[in-house]
């Protein structure tokens, strides 16, 4: 099978594209991976041509010898459909999780994400959670961006504001929203970080840069952010018209909710303002 006809690498180079036309992407910013399935590894194999093992910068041994779809470092989101062979690659990890290597895409050169460390600490996380997790998706989330210069970076304060502005939102994700403060991306101080947000949630907000969601397929992860993204639009929009809120969803009315869709929602999001 030609390696651009595999459902999968469409359905990731669709997802690419979703996030672009949202405008979460501006020049070569955010990036997406996915931990590829034995099954669709075998049927794309005869077009890998691997390339020299590469340090990955952090060790990731639940991940060991497994196969990974990642966008590359410095190409752009907007470039993903146009031209997929030189915006993405499939990696392949070695047998301690410590080295990766190309075995199939940027034609022109390049390397994986920068922030490729996160991504396969997340995925690890995530893994060792449910192995169904496998996507993890950052994306520059213009209006959570902006919540993180005026709300508190606290997990309750943020996963509280954002729930509140719409109701699907508990239903969604239910285990509420992780927050990092500032930190220099792309190295294994951010990625540890926001790997043991990702033991609790399945959102993570970096301060003032953007956000993290991991999902057993594409729809589900995109969905995520998108529902969250959503969110923190209106509530932009509700602190924007400076008369604070007149009424919202209350405590009570969130333990109606997760009654209602059989679920539980963690007491400690639900505090008395």
């Amino acid at each position: 099978m030609n390696f651009l006809d595999a459902a999968f690498v469409q359905d990731f180079i669709r997802m690419a594209d979703d996030g672009w036309q949202q405008g979460w992407h501006e020049r070569n910013g955010g990036n997406l991976s996915y931990r590829v399935k034995a099954e669709e590894v075998e049927a794309v194999r005869e077009n890998f041509a691997p390339g020299e093992w590469r340090p990955i910068g952090t060790s990731v041994p639940a991940l060991a010898e497994e196969y990974f779809l990642v966008t590359g470092s410095g190409k752009y989101f907007r470039n993903v459909s146009i031209k997929p062979e030189d915006s993405i690659c499939m990696i392949e990890l070695d047998e301690k999780g410590e080295n990766y290597r190309i075995v199939w895409g940027l034609v022109n050169g390049g390397r994986p994400t920068s922030e490729l460390p996160s991504h396969l600490m997340n995925l690890e996380v995530k893994k060792l959670q449910d192995p169904k997790y496998r996507v993890v998706y950052h994306a520059h989330t213009p209006n959570i961006i902006a919540l993180t210069f005026v709300l508190p970076l606290e997990d309750k304060v943020f996963t509280r504001e954002i729930w509140e502005m719409a109701t699907e939102c508990p239903v969604v994700f239910p285990q509420g929203i992780g927050v990092v403060p500032w930190m220099v991306p792309g190295g294994r101080e951010i990625a540890v970080a926001t790997s043991e947000l990702m033991k609790k949630y399945d959102l993570a907000i970096w301060a003032h840069h953007g956000m993290f969601a991991a999902g057993e397929d594409f729809d589900l992860t995109f969905g995520l952010m998108h529902t969250a993204e959503k969110s923190a639009e209106i509530l932009v929009k509700v602190l924007s018209m400076g008369a604070g809120k007149r009424q919202t969803i209350q405590p009570d009315e969130f333990r109606q909710l997760a009654k209602a869709f059989k679920g539980d929602l963690p007491e400690e999001f639900l505090y008395e303002k």
